[in-house]
């Protein structure tokens, strides 16, 4: 089954409580990269492309970035935002609606993140769209589904979650939606951290990390879920 990936399928899955697979979404825990990878940044800006329930943007703004979190999903930012004033730091958040495949900010970031998000448009040609989002000497954090042959099964998982460590945000809505075809992500929204790298110019980035992990989830009915994840950072040069 493919999808458009764009508002109304997102919208859908949100108000299908599909969010609350294990993940991010709905109050889990953010992605375990995030703190891997940004621990050691000093915080400044950030923007969460694809932000789903929030639960990356809200660790960020705990730890003093001021960050803006954009999501397709109107459903998935009020979810976001209750959490965030419920105890993440609210004064360092900006919600900001937008379907990330034509917005556009009015600023670059020092820190510009997606995970597992994907918009209606080529999920490649979406990285290379946030990465112009990365101001000089900034960060690009992309946490994505990997392309494995059972990426080309295009069923629709999204009850199993990761969205970040949680939910799969294959549809961290909107994403901009992200949330979760579990792991069986459709191939469309998949890469490898090779087709990644490759278009981010060696004169105008440095590659930082470019992974390929497997770690397992439990999802509904305690079952065990199997996710192929790629992350990469990279750093621009000033």
């Amino acid at each position: 089954m493919t999808h458009e990936f764009d508002k109304d399928f997102w919208e859908r899955h949100w108000r299908q409580g599909r969010a609350e697979a294990p993940g991010s979404t709905g109050g889990d825990p953010p992605n375990p990269y995030l703190a891997r990878e940004t621990g050691g940044l000093t915080p400044g800006t950030a923007l969460d492309a694809g932000c789903g329930a929030g639960a990356e943007a809200i660790w960020l703004a705990s730890r003093g970035w001021h960050v803006t979190a954009a999501d397709i999903s109107a459903e998935a930012l009020a979810r976001a935002a209750g959490l965030a004033a419920a105890g993440g730091a609210p004064e360092h958040l900006r919600w900001v609606e937008a379907d990330l495949s034509v917005w556009s900010p009015d600023t670059r970031f020092d820190l510009v993140m997606t995970h597992y998000a994907h918009p209606a448009m080529p999920q490649m040609e979406f990285y290379d769209r946030v990465a112009g989002w990365v101001a000089p000497g900034g960060t690009l954090l992309i946490v994505g589904h990997l392309h494995t042959p059972d990426s080309t099964d295009h069923t629709d998982h999204t009850d199993h979650t990761d969205h970040t460590g949680h939910t799969d945000h294959t549809g961290h809505t909107g994403h901009t939606g992200h949330t979760g075809h579990g792991h069986h992500p459709p191939a469309e929204a998949s890469a490898t951290s090779a087709a990644i790298t490759a278009r981010l110019d060696g004169g105008e980035w440095e590659i930082v990390t470019a992974e390929e992990r497997v770690r397992t989830l439990t999802g509904h009915g305690d079952r065990a879920a199997r996710l192929h994840d790629v992350v990469v950072r990279a750093t621009r040069r000033p």
